[in-house]
């Protein structure tokens, strides 16, 4: 570490212009590319995943994307000659728009039928496009947006939803991107008090995390990347960029204060804290990376693009942040701090002030703490309890979006069952299957929870059939995920009964349900492995059984915690309206994986930064109380400081109006402050000091056939060997116990 510090000091002007060249050379190929994301959920081999495919086989993909205009009114009836003159020339300018393949009206002798309500004061019109979603360019969204909306009147209210016309609710401009920067910045000033050295951690956040966006628009041509995959890259890298860049500089800043030249503090700080922060990154990569295991094409994606992300922000706090040190020298330090070098020169920089006096406080009452922390803790893992994975769909909207209202309008004209109706479809092989599905409208209409069922549609080739049942309850309810299984166990087969038919269930919440059973029977696999290869890690790298146990559980609680508050403001609907992030709903089923990935890696972060501190000290005094002290003493405010930027950057993400997006942004900015002030400077160093020196116990037979991964200095393990050779006693008595009262007399 300390040679690619010392090659990027000497070339300081060629590592910048590197990563200023690898900046502009990604970002021109992603704009000429252009973006290639595709929300394929469907997973290949379940129920839903068959059903599609013999869809577009028999029905060549039954065109493009299908959006809907809902008109009603209050008084009279939309079959009043002055509403349907008005509709009919606005559908039919629609018709003529660019993109759109046909448009079905309920008014002629061609309507479809149930087009219009019971009550005659709502009516919907299905437009059809000739691209899927992803394909269509948002200005032919807006275009239908637009034509639609000019039949509206003071007596005629006219909504459109669709996926097509979400398109064009998608937030402009980078808000979230800019609020958290501003915030992080601030709170960098505040804890430097330079200015120089507080640009830093962002400047170089803010190119890793430049490269990584376009390299993820650049990935979506090789693989399946959902749209919020670099929404989610950026959320991440910011937040993990900006912190270790925040540990380098901090370090650098100690260097020179000690008396050390800019170069030798830029070397030390990277050959020490650049190993931890490496380290980290290592761990928050493996956590993402083992979304792989699920071998699902939608996840691997996110996996690599979030993996990604991180490497390339660890990349550039090692080789970029080196080089900008040196070119602002010693203006790293506030314009005091030099001053009082000058004048004074080198002076010791113990721990003072409030981070030694609770480092004190935890020492003298860690059980105490300790409970108080595992209370809060359970507390706020409680609504994890009743997760329930499921479609949030355009029901889940803010209240003021279109699509929204649209939703509404359609569930209160014709039955929630209307926005996620399901999709029958059935491959037919002789005339007795024929006269099978020919019979079974009559028996799903007279399944519970069934509202209509629209007539068997057949191919031209009379091998394919297809129809659609409406359920009487909302998408995104168990009753429609309990009318799937109904239909899957008892309705179908008893008519299949006798006959070579096998219908297939499909549609959104049968996508969704399928998804979701298969992520929940992987997900004890994945987070098994994933834990096994953070605590893996842990292990090799602080030769201890107790700390990658610990870090294990606390990792556990975090995300259990995590969960609890995204359960509480988005299922449960606390405050989610307030948030303007729609009304309460599931959770979407691969949420979990992507979280539990995302939040035990940043999770590690802290593990890594507080307990390496602590293993320093214990290498150089074999003190647990001293080593667990002075680590909490010397870290807190630094881990205390990055939790708060990286709490800013995952809240203002709030802002983005997506609700996926808001949902990282509070899980991760709960389970980050949960991390940084209630486990690892509370329970954490509470846990140390009841477990004593059997924190650092490791059988000698397995010491001996470890590998060793290095993250403390080579010094600190030169002076654990030379301890290792003086009996017990003789560090432990005298010197560590002069130590231990230096402390002891700082924090008070």
């Amino acid at each position: 570490m300390a040679a690619i510090a010392r090659w990027c000091i000497r070339h300081r002007l060629v590592a910048v212009l590197l990563w200023v060249l690898a900046l502009v050379g990604v970002g021109t190929a992603a704009v000429v590319a252009g973006n290639a994301y595709s929300n394929d959920y469907e997973v290949p081999g379940t129920e839903s995943g068959r059903a599609t495919a013999l869809l577009e086989r028999g029905f060549h993909g039954l065109g493009g994307d299908s959006d809907t205009i809902v008109w009603h009114t209050d008084r009279g009836s939309v079959r009043a000659d002055a509403v349907e003159r008005r509709m009919t020339g606005v559908l039919d300018r629609v018709a003529e728009l660019p993109g759109v393949a046909s448009v079905a009206s309920p008014y002629g002798e061609a309507a479809g039928p149930g087009q219009i309500s019971e009550d005659g004061r709502t009516a919907y019109a299905t437009v059809t496009f000739r691209e899927q979603a992803d394909d269509i360019p948002v200005s032919q969204a807006e275009a239908l947006v637009s034509t639609a909306k000019e039949a509206q009147t003071d007596a005629l209210r006219v909504e459109l939803g669709g996926t097509a016309v979400a398109l064009t609710e998608a937030p402009g401009g980078h808000v979230a991107e800019v609020v958290g920067v501003a915030v992080a910045a601030v709170v960098l000033f505040l804890a430097f008090g330079s200015l120089a050295a507080s640009v830093l951690p962002i400047a170089t956040a803010l190119v890793s995390v430049g490269i990584a966006y376009s390299g993820i628009v650049l990935l979506g041509h090789l693989m399946t990347v959902a749209d919020f995959a670099p929404m989610l890259g950026m959320l991440v890298g910011l937040g993990v960029g900006i912190d270790y860049a925040l540990f380098i500089v901090t370090r650098h800043r100690k260097g020179l204060k000690r008396g050390l030249s800019v170069t030798e503090a830029a070397e030390n700080a990277v050959a020490t804290t650049g190993r931890a922060v490496v380290f980290a990154g290592a761990t928050v990569c493996i956590a993402l990376l083992g979304m792989l295991i699920l071998r699902l094409g939608f996840l691997n994606g996110v996996a690599i693009a979030a993996s990604l992300t991180v490497i390339l922000t660890v990349a550039a706090s090692v080789t970029l942040l080196p080089a900008l040190l040196s070119f602002i020298g010693m203006r790293a330090l506030s314009r005091r701090e030099r001053r009082t070098l000058a004048e004074r020169g080198p002076q010791p920089e113990l721990p003072t002030g409030f981070a030694a006096r609770w480092s004190a406080f935890v020492e003298r009452h860690p059980k105490l703490l300790g409970g108080v922390a595992v209370l809060v803790m359970a507390v706020l893992a409680l609504p994890t309890l009743s997760l329930h994975l499921g479609t949030s769909d355009q029901g889940n909207n803010p209240a003021t979006a279109t699509t929204r209202q649209a939703y509404d309008l359609l569930a209160e004209g014709f039955g929630p069952g209307v926005n996620g109706p399901l999709t029958l479809v059935a491959g037919l092989d002789g005339a007795d299957d024929r006269v099978a599905l020919d019979q079974l409208p009559a028996a799903l209409t007279a399944a519970k929870g069934v509202a209509s069922v629209s007539p068997v549609t057949y191919n031209s080739a009379g091998d394919t059939a297809v129809l659609t049942v409406v359920p009487d309850s909302s998408p995104q309810s168990k009753a429609t995920s309990e009318l799937v299984d109904r239909l899957r166990q008892d309705v179908l087969p008893e008519a299949e009964a006798g006959t070579s038919l096998q219908v297939h269930v499909g549609g959104v919440t049968a996508s969704y349900d399928d998804f979701a059973e298969i992520i929940v029977g992987k997900l004890p696999l994945f987070v098994g492995v994933v834990i096994a290869l953070g605590c893996l890690l842990l292990l090799l790298a602080f030769r201890s059984i107790g700390i990658p146990l610990k870090a294990a559980a606390m990792n556990v609680a975090a995300v259990a915690a995590a969960f609890g508050i995204v359960v509480a403001i988005f299922q449960w609907g606390w405050g989610s309206e307030l948030l303007g992030l729609g009304s309460a709903g599931p959770i979407e089923p691969f949420l979990p994986v992507i979280m539990v990935s995302v939040l035990f890696g940043l999770s590690m972060d802290y593990q890594v930064f507080l307990v390496s501190r602590m293993y320093e000290e214990w290498l150089e005094t074999g003190d647990n109380r001293r080593a667990v002290r002075v680590g909490l003493a010397e870290t807190s405010r630094v881990i205390n400081s990055a939790a708060v930027i990286m709490i800013s950057v995952f809240l203002a993400f709030v802002l983005s109006g997506d609700r996926v997006i808001a949902m990282f942004g509070i899980a991760l900015a709960a389970a980050v402050a949960l991390d940084a002030f209630v486990l690892r400077t509370l329970l954490v160093p509470a846990l140390m000091h009841l477990l004593g020196g059997a924190n650092w116990w490791l059988p000698k037979r397995l010491d001996r056939i470890l590998p060793r991964i290095s993250i403390e200095p080579p010094e600190c393990r030169e002076a654990a060997d030379t301890r290792a050779k003086i009996p017990l006693q003789r560090v432990t008595a005298p010197a560590a116990e002069e130590r231990n009262d230096d402390v002891r007399d700082i924090a008070g």
